[in-house]
């Protein structure tokens, strides 16, 4: 049978011509969300369909295989993309049906020592980014503005802050989804993926030790900051080492998870000695109800409802130390993609081996882990009930479980969806053709490469969709102008990181959490100009690192 061989100057033989041509289906996807404000599956649905085309009018791709090609990239948004997500969300809802996640809402309202400013950066920052290790997609907007919004801050305030605070574990988030998918659509080793966090994991951490900094001036200016700079210092520099540390030297899945853990910890150990001096004052102006009442909780309840964070720690660093991370990778499943194995060649000539084989880790996949750390969780909670509370049964595990994938099943068809569209442009040369034309702009190239993931996850609204658009792109630019492509897939990354908070779907989630449904716009200016500067910083910090500081970045052939 005839192979298929990409050319990027497949359009009238002109590269600039074929790159701009290349760009119609990534229009026809922003047109229908923004323009048509169409609903993100419909949208990406007309994105794909323009892609084909495009793929088999421009690029001269045999329809059958462009078609099979969206196939096998719906199949890896399905697993383990979908997979993980799903699991994530569906650990998290264990703990909600059980009764423990209420007890640790109560525990962070005792942490503080009254002070509402230090309470809101534990449950934003801390906590949220603990949701959005394991959750993401939107959860932690969602209830940590409403737990905020209960400690009487301010609607438009509450939803400044958490849409703030969550810029800061956004790359890592359901245990490191957006990297994962980065490294497998820009066609990268496991080796290289883990060094993309790494490059991650020195960027980001950056950013996050000034959040809690910035979250005290939006909730009380500047004598906020002046009064409760201490915990803020400590839970920012405490998040930003664990964060670098992990990402760097341990478990890269679970960086967002130990880092959130160690930073509450630390907060804790601080807040021991440390008493704000201005309650009363603060609390009139901000303009706060006086402050509730609660009982202590017992020690034991406190223990039981961070559990399953334990939990989940242990079982991914279990999975991955040596021989049990031999064991488990070694079942791994390799299916030939029809037609894609045999025909399908990448624009060397040989044989495109990341789309015509489709490969799943069964045992060693971030959401099989997370499945059997829920189900351990499930069965602890199931034996251990207080005077009939707290109690988990089978049936409502499974019902969560449900639940979850009906709930999801738009986001689902979508992260399908954006998958096989990407592979179509990857496979067809699209994607390609726009990286050599975007490499031609030289040193320009290094300082713009993190705005496209800002573009793609302030359309999207996902970091994950952003890196499964431009990876593959930002690869190809990357090798044609002689620069690290870790360092660029990890530049997408951190890029898509602080556009999130200016995505409609965060914007409105926010809005309906804390009751400004309509007022999106209203939010969408008290974060916009926070979002501009941090991308600026992200522009400036990567083209340092692709040029005098290109020494403090790890390369990996």
């Amino acid at each position: 049978m005839d192979t298929f061989q990409p050319v990027t100057d497949s359009v009238g033989e002109s590269l600039g011509l074929s790159a701009l041509v290349a760009c119609v289906p990534l229009l026809a996807f922003f047109i229908m969300l923004i323009g048509v404000k169409a609903r993100a599956h419909v949208s990406a649905a007309v994105a794909l369909a323009a892609g084909i085309l495009v793929a088999v009018l421009g690029f001269h791709m045999p329809i059958e295989l462009s078609v099979m090609s969206a196939f096998r990239g719906g199949a890896f948004g399905l697993v383990p993309i979908v997979w993980v997500i799903v699991m994530a969300i569906w650990f998290y809802q264990i703990t909600v049906a059980s009764g423990r996640f209420e007890d640790l809402r109560r525990t962070f309202d005792k942490l503080g020592n009254g002070d509402v400013r230090v309470q809101t950066i534990l449950i934003a920052f801390c906590f949220g980014g603990l949701l959005e290790a394991l959750a993401g997609f939107g959860a932690p907007v969602a209830i940590t503005a409403t737990m905020i919004l209960a400690l009487g801050v301010k609607p438009l305030k509450a939803a400044t802050v958490v849409l703030l605070a969550n810029t800061a574990p956004v790359a890592f988030g359901a245990v490191a989804t957006p990297i994962i998918t980065a490294g497998e659509v820009g066609g990268r080793s496991a080796e290289q993926t883990a060094n993309i966090a790494a490059i991650v994991g020195m960027q980001t951490p950056i950013i996050a030790m000034f959040i809690p900094a910035i979250l005290l001036f939006i909730l009380d200016g500047w004598k906020g900051v002046k009064a409760a700079w201490a915990p803020a210092f400590v839970i920012g520099i405490s998040f930003a080492i664990a964060k670098y540390i992990t990402a760097n030297f341990f478990v890269y899945q679970l960086t967002d998870v130990i880092a959130c853990i160690v930073s509450l910890g630390v907060a804790f150990a601080f807040l021991q000695r440390w008493q704000p001096k201005d309650v009363e004052e603060m609390r009139e102006r901000m303009d706060l109800p006086p402050a509730p009442t609660s009982e202590d909780l017992p020690r034991q309840r406190v223990w039981m409802a961070m559990l399953p964070y334990a939990i989940v720690t242990v079982i991914f660093g279990v999975a991955n130390v040596g021989a049990v991370s031999t064991a488990l990778k070694s079942l791994t499943v390799k299916i030939p993609w029809p037609l894609l194995h045999d025909r399908l060649l990448n624009t060397a000539g040989a044989p495109n081996a990341s789309s015509g084989t489709y490969s799943v880790a069964v045992l060693h996949n971030p959401g099989t882990l997370l499945l059997i750390s829920g189900l351990i969780v499930a069965l602890v909670y199931s034996k251990y009930s207080e005077n009939g509370k707290y109690s988990l049964t089978a049936n409502q595990a499974w019902k969560e479980l449900t639940g979850t994938f009906y709930r999801m099943r738009w986001s689902i068809l979508t992260i399908v969806l954006v998958l096989g569209l990407a592979y179509v442009m990857n496979d067809s040369g699209q994607t390609i053709a726009i990286g050599q034309f975007v490499a031609s702009l030289g040193g320009l190239y290094t300082f713009l490469a993190p705005m496209l993931g800002w573009v793609g996850t302030a359309v999207t609204g996902s970091d994950t969709s952003a890196n499964a658009l431009f990876s593959k792109m930002q690869v190809t630019a990357a090798e044609q102008a002689g620069i690290n492509p870790d360092l660029m897939l990890a530049a997408n990354t951190t890029g898509g990181v602080v556009g999130k908070m200016v995505s409609p779907q965060s914007l409105a989630i926010a809005a309906t959490a804390v009751e400004m449904e309509g007022k999106e716009s209203d939010i969408f200016k008290a974060v916009v100009g926070w979002s501009f500067a941090f991308v600026l910083f992200v522009c400036c910090l990567v083209y340092l690192e692709a040029t005098v500081l290109s020494f403090t970045v790890p390369i990996i052939p």
